[in-house]
């Protein structure tokens, strides 16, 4: 899947190492849950187990890298998928210098391009926390649609947040710009 400066690609093994690296890293904490240490060769699994992509698999995930220079800048990915739901959960993660520069807006239309035009889901769903404004604008400017909130199920720096649950449908999608 290609864009106008970036693409969604398989994820190679020498990708593993970088994700792991970016997702235990001080900038992951925002976009995670919750912050636990895991061991490098644990968290390359993890991405290897969200890219494989098998037909036994609920989960589908890509690298993203630039299209001028082929540079690897994150990676997301569909979870749970449902058959009978025709929906999913959506992750992203971008690695550090890459935030706030657009392409966590262009991977996550791309990824939800795919996910409606060649999976056929109708739903996508995303949950991140309330702090993580800079998130919510861009899932928001990628479509999704804050959907509602869970109180206090996040705790994070010493503190209880709440987790924003967003969504979209595929013909919102469509009608996007």
């Amino acid at each position: 899947m290609r864009g106008a400066g970036l693409r969604l690609r398989a994820t190679t093994d020498a990708d593993l190492p970088v994700l792991g690296a970016w997702n235990t890293a001080d900038h992951a904490a925002m976009q995670q849950d919750r912050v636990k240490p895991r061991p490098g060769a644990s968290v390359e699994d993890m991405f290897r187990t969200w890219s494989s992509n098998s037909a036994s698999s609920t989960d589908t995930g890509f690298s993203i890298v630039t299209l001028d220079s082929d540079e690897l800048i994150g990676h997301t990915n569909l979870y749970a998928t449902a058959p009978h739901t025709r929906s999913a959960t959506f992750t992203i993660m971008l690695g550090p210098g890459h935030v706030g520069r657009g392409h966590g807006v262009e991977a996550t239309r791309l990824m939800l391009g795919y996910a409606f035009a060649e999976l056929g889901l109708h739903p996508v769903e995303l949950q991140t926390t309330a702090f993580n404004d800079r998130a919510i604008r861009a899932y928001e400017k990628a479509g999704f649609t804050v959907e509602g909130r869970r109180r206090e199920v996040v705790f994070h720096a010493g503190r209880f947040h709440d987790h924003v649950l967003m969504g979209v449908l595929a013909r919102e999608f469509s009608a996007a710009p």
